[in-house]
């Protein structure tokens, strides 16, 4: 693969996409159309790499940094 896929703004974004997809298909979900692949992890790099895979960015969540006495 060259680059990163278009929409995913980082190499850490796309390993996270990519690992919790493939837990997913581990778990038992069906991929997205025919896998040219059998491993869960290459199935999901193909679908992430296709767009196939929906994903919203949140906003980070504010922690307390208040120590309590």
């Amino acid at each position: 693969m060259e680059g990163l896929p278009e929409g995913i703004d980082s190499r850490f974004r796309y390993v996270l996409l990519v690992s919790k997809r493939a837990e997913q298909l581990i778990q038992g979900a069906q991929p997205k159309g025919k896998p040219r692949h059998f491993k869960p992890t290459r199935i999901a790099m193909d679908e992430v790499a296709a767009n196939e895979v929906k994903w919203q960015l949140e906003p980070p969540v504010e922690e307390s940094t208040a120590i309590e006495e």
